[in-house]
């Protein structure tokens, strides 16, 4: 698998085949918005726990960085990336805080072009067929399916593999997901893996209920298996 499926040219292509082949392993990715850098690291030994050693935190809040620097210095077998980043100075941050791969909503151009200078794997955002060939111009072949199931669901997702499908393009469909449809979504052929912040509800992170995340993971890699 080469170097242009993450939009960042070839210089880590080896670092972004091993991203790639974690992601197609765990199937899930735990999209994170964490308020305080302090609780990155437990909580990150709470999705451990439950199975999984992959995990984004959004650039929603200023904990972000911070909380992507902490867990890449504690727990480096963990792929750690970086959400929600639609600004160059959030690229920037994300690749100084040691992101190994970032992810947005949309697909702007220039943002693209920031992550390739950065050499940052980078997954844009799509919902139509327009977006999907702006991300492919760009040499991006791993998208992020974005709001999933306000944009159709797996069947949009189907439709869509059946048009690019022999591009090479996956899917990384967020929004809207839970353990009630996760099933549908990972069975939709050219799905890579789901992202979802239901494995961290926000009640547990405010109560720091590492257990609760704990099971919630166990019971969400349980279904990604089956």
């Amino acid at each position: 698998m080469g170097a242009i499926h993450t939009c960042t040219g070839v210089r880590d292509g080896e670092n972004q085949r091993m991203i790639i082949d974690r992601l197609k392993s765990s199937r899930l990715i735990p999209v994170i918005v964490l308020n305080d850098a302090n609780d990155a690291v437990p909580l990150c030994r709470a999705l451990k726990a439950g199975g999984l050693d992959v995990a984004e935190f959004t650039f929603r809040t200023a904990a972000a960085a911070e909380s992507i620097r902490r867990v890449r210095n504690d727990f480096p077998e963990f792929v750690v990336g970086a959400g929600t980043v639609t600004t160059i100075e959030e690229v920037r941050a994300a690749k100084e805080a040691g992101a190994q791969f970032a992810v947005a909503p949309g697909c702007n151009p220039v943002i693209l072009k920031a992550a390739v200078d950065a050499g940052l794997p980078f997954f844009p955002g799509v919902a139509t067929p327009s977006e999907v060939e702006q991300a492919l111009q760009a040499g991006c072949r791993i998208l992020k399916f974005f709001p999933a199931s306000q944009a159709g669901g797996p069947e949009m997702l189907k439709t869509l593999n059946s048009v690019y499908g022999h591009r090479g393009v996956q899917y990384i469909p967020t929004g809207g997901i839970g353990e009630t449809n996760l099933a549908a979504y990972l069975g939709t052929p050219g799905v890579l893996a789901a992202g979802g912040s239901w494995m961290v509800p926000s009640s547990a992170l405010k109560e720091k209920n590492w257990a609760q995340i704990t099971e919630a993971t166990r019971k969400a890699v349980e279904l990604a298996k089956r």
